[in-house]
């Protein structure tokens, strides 16, 4: 008996089943098992793409004169302290620029200072206006004794039209001697305080030197004044300091003051002569 191949029996039943519809014999064996009895269902709705953001525009540059105040080192905080002091600086620095004026000392300050009661009179600069003109070598003309003109603005010139005199000053004056009240029927008021004014000896002393070294021009330093200033207008003057004292007086000046080289004439509070050339 001849023995038939064990794959051509296969095919054999394999063929038999398909014709009757059955599943071959070896189905189970040739199907790989499945882990899952129910296959996985892909979705049908696509998964949604997540849209990544816009990329912003970049920023405009800035104009050159930002860039610049941007780029610029900031002042250190430290340094505010000294920038804030800079007005006190500025300030200081302003009054050291300004000319230190020379303090004058003595009879001519003093002088200064009263001469503004006479100002309204005089004028400013001593040019005239209800009273005479004392500037441009006019006082000295008038009374080229300083003791003649400490007399006549001690008592005024009412007080020498009631003792009779026809002039005051020097009766040879340049241009004519002045009469007590000639000049627009204006009289001196008096001055010292004995003849009612309200100025001390020392007050008028100040104001009739600041009248012939500062108004009238006189040189204190020429061969003609130099004398009369040293003794009585100097800020060094021995005669100024003891009329400020009350050591001495006008009426008194004369002799209190006479071991000085240059000695002082006759002042005199009331109306008197003048002292001569």
């Amino acid at each position: 008996m001849t023995e038939i191949p064990e794959h051509l029996l296969k095919r054999s039943k394999d063929r038999r089943a398909a014709m009757s519809g059955e599943a071959p014999a070896d189905a189970g064996a040739s199907t790989p098992a499945t882990t899952s009895s129910t296959p996985a269902v892909a979705s049908s709705t696509p998964a949604k793409a997540t849209s990544a953001p816009a990329t912003p525009p970049p920023p405009k540059p800035d104009a050159p004169h930002v860039a610049a105040a941007k780029s610029r080192k900031k002042i250190p905080f430290w340094a505010m302290a000294g920038l804030s002091l800079l007005p006190l600086w500025g300030f200081l620095y302003l009054i050291a620029l300004q000319p230190v004026e020379k303090a004058v000392a003595g009879p001519l300050a003093v002088g200064t200072a009263t001469y503004s009661g006479c100002a309204g009179c005089h004028g400013g600069e001593g040019a005239g206006g209800a009273g005479r003109a004392l500037y441009q070598g006019e006082a000295m003309k008038t009374f080229p004794h300083i003791e003649d003109m400490l007399n006549f603005v001690y008592t005024g010139s009412q007080a020498y039209a009631a003792e009779g005199f026809k002039v005051y000053g020097d009766p040879d004056r340049e241009g004519g001697a002045h009469a007590p009240l000639s000049y627009n029927g204006n009289a001196m008021p008096m001055q010292g305080e004995k003849a009612g004014g309200g100025l001390t000896e020392a007050e008028i002393l100040g104001v009739v030197c600041h009248v012939r070294y500062d108004l009238s021009g006189a040189d204190p330093t020429s061969e003609e004044w130099a004398a009369e200033y040293e003794t009585w207008c100097s800020p060094e003057s021995e005669i100024f300091k003891a009329l400020e004292s009350g050591s001495t007086s006008f009426d008194t000046v004369e002799k209190d003051f006479a071991m000085l080289e240059n000695k002082p004439k006759a002042v005199g509070t009331s109306p008197r002569e003048t002292v001569g050339k």
